[in-house]
């Protein structure tokens, strides 16, 4: 037998004996520990003739895998938990937590809610203050607050009686203590009752330092029936002089040269936020203040329509009705100015109650 012989038979023999060897010493099997970590897995079996196979691990030693609850889920914070649960979930109620009854104390009503279900009830109340502008203002009592125009008890030296509480749209009857309107004021519009004077209260006009009427009045009409056209916005003290310079100047004038009354006065300006006569740079003219009125046409119940403006030579009538009213508003007015004063009143009467230190009275005539 030769050398290459015996290598071949030495070959053989190897692949023959190594795989015996190596079944012999893993015990007949190739299974690993069937537990890892306490969770049981499957297992390689030997060969057979239908070939390998992979086996589950028995029902009683498999754990159940569990997928993780989302942050923030109802899982994950455990809401309708008992207290107790195992979960260690904190059980909210329906109604959410009382910590006022958790800790003894009792409910405390707010004043916006305790407000709220006054009105809400028709409880309201109305604070009676007494020292109003003094240094020591008190509070004398309450009163319910009743509907507008109805009469309410009133708190007098701790006795109940009738009294009227005036509307609140009315500032002629609202106290001036109580934001209404001043005695001045009032008494300037009984005088204007007096005379027959229309008018109307409006708003408070303000624009500024400079412009503007506290108590202003619309003045439509004056005794006698006659119109104010356009309605003007001035002071009262304003509209009470133009009220008896028409009834005792103007109108006995047109009845002595016309025979005829005075239906229509047709002014020109009354409330104006300006200067005087527009100019820039000049003072505040006093129409900025509502205290001002300009005339520029005088219509007569004959229909006759008098124009304020220079008259020709032979219109001696209508010459001396203008300067005889002209010159007798000066006894109503601190300053009168019309045709004739310069040009800015070639065209109508300018009236005004300027107040001067020294008193002056600046007629143009």
């Amino acid at each position: 037998m030769g050398i290459a012989s015996v290598f071949r038979l030495r070959r053989t023999l190897g692949l023959l004996v190594f795989p015996a060897i190596l079944v012999a010493c893993s015990g007949g099997s190739f299974v690993p520990p069937d537990d890892i970590d306490g969770v049981g897995v499957g297992a390689i079996r030997p060969a057979h003739s239908d070939g390998p196979r992979i086996d589950t691990p028995p029902a009683e030693t498999a754990a159940p895998r569990q997928a993780l609850p989302m942050i923030d889920s109802e899982e994950a914070m455990a809401i309708g938990q008992p207290a107790g649960d195992s979960a260690g979930g904190l059980a909210i109620p329906e109604g959410g937590v009382n910590m006022d009854e958790g800790l003894g104390v009792g409910r405390v009503q707010g004043l916006a809610e305790a407000q709220a279900a006054e009105i809400a009830e028709g409880e309201a109340t109305q604070v009676v203050v007494g020292g109003i502008g003094t240094d020591s203002p008190r509070q004398i009592g309450s009163l319910p607050m009743p509907e507008m125009g109805e009469r309410a008890p009133a708190m007098t030296g701790g006795e109940q009686k009738i009294a009227f509480l005036p509307r609140a749209s009315s500032p002629m009857q609202t106290p001036e203590s109580s934001g209404g309107m001043p005695a001045a004021e009032k008494a300037c519009r009984l005088r204007l009752q007096k005379l027959g004077v229309r008018y109307r209260d409006v708003p408070r006009i303000s624009r500024g330092k400079s412009c503007g009427i506290d108590w202003p009045v619309e003045l439509s009409g004056l005794a006698g029936g006659i119109e104010i056209k356009p309605a003007a916005q001035v002071n009262c003290q304003i509209t009470e002089a133009f009220a008896r310079w028409v009834k005792q100047e103007l109108v006995p004038s047109t009845r002595v040269r016309y025979l005829s009354g005075v239906a229509a006065v047709h002014q020109m300006s009354s409330y104006s936020c300006r200067t005087m006569n527009s100019r820039r740079g000049a003072a505040m003219s006093e129409h900025a203040r509502g205290n001002a009125i300009d005339v520029g046409k005088i219509v007569l119940k004959n229909g006759k329509a008098i124009a304020i403006e220079p008259k020709g030579f032979f219109a001696f009538r209508e010459k001396g009705l203008l300067k005889s009213v002209r010159g007798d508003s000066c006894k109503y007015f601190s300053t009168v100015l019309g045709p004739g004063s310069d040009r800015y009143h070639k065209d109508h009467f300018h009236f005004d109650l300027r107040v001067r230190k020294s008193g002056y009275r600046h007629c143009s005539l």
